[in-house]
């Protein structure tokens, strides 16, 4: 079991410290065989579009982590998870009253499949306002940040392979 806290590095004197987290590439497959992919409307420390990701609780396995954040926040049931072994880093635009101290984000992508059965995603509502199934393109042309549009490009070449 991680122990997993916040990742802190040193820089000269200086401490720099980041979330660790995960991006949960939430998906499903249509009866067409067509891949949906979920995007939510972010609200909370700025606005765009991503899929859902969120923070590894302290003694939490990352698989753990994306099964509760993909769940969180779309109230879709997770039928599979596959880890991708693709880590990345990013800063902050700016500083967060509700992360002191917290710099950026490290990231682990997993591709989280999910029930689309009843369709309907339901958001948590103090991060997201609005969820949405879209293509693979019109997920391209939402996403806001270019390491969350490289992990959907993973994640989306993985499963075409894999059809």
């Amino acid at each position: 079991m991680g122990n997993e806290q916040d990742f802190t590095m040193k820089k000269g004197d200086k401490k720099i410290k980041y979330r660790k987290a995960i991006f949960g590439v939430a998906y499903s497959v249509n009866k067409k065989g067509d891949i949906e992919y979920v995007m939510l409307k972010r609200k909370k420390h700025w606005k765009g579009w991503e899929f859902p990701k969120g923070k590894i609780e302290r003694f939490e396995f990352k698989r753990h982590t994306a099964k509760r954040e993909v769940e969180e926040e779309t109230g879709l049931k997770v039928l599979k998870i596959k880890r991708f072994h693709i880590d990345g880093l990013y800063r902050y635009k700016k500083k967060l009253k509700d992360r002191p101290g917290v710099i950026g984000q490290t990231y682990h992508l997993f591709a989280v499949k999910v029930d689309k059965r009843n369709g309907k995603i339901k958001v948590d509502d103090k991060e997201h306002s609005y969820g949405k199934w879209v293509s693979y393109g019109k997920a391209m042309k939402l996403l806001t940040w270019a390491d969350q549009k490289k992990c959907l490009k993973i994640v989306n070449d993985w499963l075409n392979k894999k059809k």
